[in-house]
């Protein structure tokens, strides 16, 4: 398994989703750690190839949605969130 690395998740994020790139690392980064903390907050989540991962990326989406909508700061839209977060697991996922 290759070693998660920001950056790479980072390009990937911007090349696989239309408008990502109006957004800067730090407002992608910010993402990425809702995603993360919704693994800490639900028992460690790992994303398994052997399981439905539409259901947590909705689920994920679901929960960065509400936390992006009442962040003042975040320039994220709406309708690119859940692409974003699909994403984000596509390349955790490339890393198996």
């Amino acid at each position: 398994m290759k070693e998660y690395n920001e950056d790479d998740a980072i390009r990937h994020m911007r090349a696989s989703v239309d408008g990502a790139d109006a957004y800067d690392d730090d407002q992608i980064l910010n993402l990425i750690d809702i995603i993360f903390d919704y693994y800490d907050d639900n028992g460690g989540l790992d994303i398994d190839c052997d399981t439905d991962a539409d259901d947590d990326i909705e689920a994920i989406a679901a929960h960065a949605s509400a936390l992006i909508a009442r962040d003042k700061g975040s320039i994220i839209r709406q309708e690119h969130i859940a692409p974003l977060v699909a994403a984000e697991i596509e390349y955790e996922i490339s890393l198996i």
